[in-house]
């Protein structure tokens, strides 16, 4: 499947937030997001968003930097939230436990994908933040065309 790029611009974090609430609500299990982006680019609210959209509304989507990874349940999905900023190998990664988790069972959202990009499945959705101002953002979705009709 050819994979299509959708470009859109937020104005602010609200509006990134809402932007992820409207994937997440299009997202099943099995998908994985790996975020491309810097230090501060948004993608913490992206996946907030992501979480709201998936109906996981009791979660409180803090980034992992520390744990690595946050996993939050709800009643019929549940998002497994990975930060791989500190990760830079295979044996790194592999000791995360990140082939263990049950990527069929949920959604996987990947802050810093960019240092584990080799691992990730051919189906994955890319999503790039960049930086345009203090508040805007240009975020590039690369979903191999799933969910192009949603932005027109």
């Amino acid at each position: 499947m050819e994979r299509k790029m959708i470009r859109i611009i937020t104005k602010s974090r609200e509006e990134t937030v809402e932007l992820g609430k409207k994937l997440g609500g299009l997202l099943k299990k099995g998908d994985m997001i790996a975020f491309l982006g810097g230090l501060g680019a948004g993608k913490t609210a992206f996946s907030s968003g992501i979480a709201l959209g998936l109906g996981l509304h009791r979660a409180e989507v803090s980034s992992p930097t520390f744990s690595l990874v946050n996993e939050y349940a709800g009643d019929h999905i549940t998002m497994y939230h990975f930060d791989m900023y500190r990760i830079q190998t295979e044996e790194g990664l592999e000791s995360t436990g990140f082939f263990d988790y049950p990527f069929d069972e949920g959604v996987a959202v990947i802050e810093w994908s960019e240092n584990i990009m080799e691992f990730l499945p051919k189906n994955t959705i890319y999503i790039t933040i960049k930086t345009l101002s203090e508040n805007e953002r240009e975020i590039t979705i690369e979903d191999g065309g799933r969910f192009a009709d949603t932005w027109n």
